[in-house]
């Protein structure tokens, strides 16, 4: 179903990488735009330097503070004007900013018009030979604690394709993680899609930690293969008992506060009975 009303937004997808992949209705989008919302103004002016065209007014839309700056935005599609919203690379609103901008467009009652394209995700899940009749993206894992545990469960509960989006620096760890997780499964990490130095490679999970275990550089998407059809669930691990998780991350050093919030979280606790216990167990 498409909205209607006097303004349009265009949500435009852009190269991830190759200038080459900027498709024609694209690049129509940007000449006919009368401003672009962009995730960082100087990654999209690029765009118009390839085109050769004067670009129209930037109005930056940073993922830190993208419901802030709806506002300056909705008024020109009040005002019937076209915007185009770009993300610094890919489809905008995959892992960027933009899903904000899109939800306030159809509110207000703005036309919204999807310009397909690029998306890391997609090229890499059609690079693996996995299936893809169903798959599950998971955007980027958290980096550390109760909730990069949680995550890794749900993803090992999924019997389907999985997506992931990482850093170079922590491609190694989190393959490990993956292995732990949901077992040693074929998997694919593609790194610098579309670029001068990309990279594809195809092995176990616990093979690609290994190659991939130096210096990493540039971002990264990996898949990982479904669970092989019949095979039994991976063993739930037991929950650590409190007392020995909190005695556990005392003594490497986290500052109580942290460890507090984090592992009221994990746990579904009140944050203050997590600190009382840390409290305990210090004055022991």
């Amino acid at each position: 179903m498409t909205s209607t009303g006097k303004g349009r937004l265009l949500v435009v997808a852009t190269p991830i990488g190759n200038l080459g992949d900027l498709s024609p209705r694209a690049a129509d989008a940007l000449r006919e735009a009368d401003a672009v919302a962009a995730e960082d103004t100087r990654r999209t002016l690029k765009l118009f330097g390839h085109l050769g065209v004067t670009p129209p007014a930037m109005l930056s839309l940073p993922a830190f503070d993208e419901r802030g700056r709806l506002g300056g935005i909705l008024e020109r599609l009040r005002d019937g004007q076209t915007v185009a919203l770009c993300s610094d690379a890919g489809t905008p609103g995959i892992s960027d900013p933009g899903a904000a901008l899109v939800a306030a467009a159809w509110e207000a009652g703005a036309t919204v018009i999807p310009i397909p394209g690029p998306s890391a995700a997609a090229s890499a899940l059609a690079a693996s030979g996995f299936p893809a009749d169903r798959f599950y993206f998971a955007g980027f894992l958290p980096r550390k604690g109760g909730a990069r545990r949680e995550a890794l469960a749900a993803m090992a509960r999924v019997p389907a394709t999985l997506v992931l989006y990482e850093a170079g620096n922590r491609t190694s760890e989190t393959l490990r993680d993956l292995a732990a997780a949901l077992g040693d499964r074929l998997a694919l990490v593609a790194r610098e899609l579309t670029k001068l130095h990309e990279q594809l490679e195809r092995a176990p999970l616990t093979e690609l930690a290994e190659r991939f275990s130096g210096e990493v550089r540039g971002e990264v998407t990996l898949v990982v293969a479904p669970p092989p059809e019949g095979a039994p669930p991976l063993a739930e691990e037991a929950e650590e008992p409190l007392e020995g998780e909190l005695r556990r991350r005392l003594e490497a050093g986290e500052p109580p506060s942290a460890l507090a919030r984090d592992v009221a979280r994990a746990r579904g606790l009140k944050r203050s009975d997590v600190y009382d216990e840390i409290e305990r167990l210090k004055g022991r």
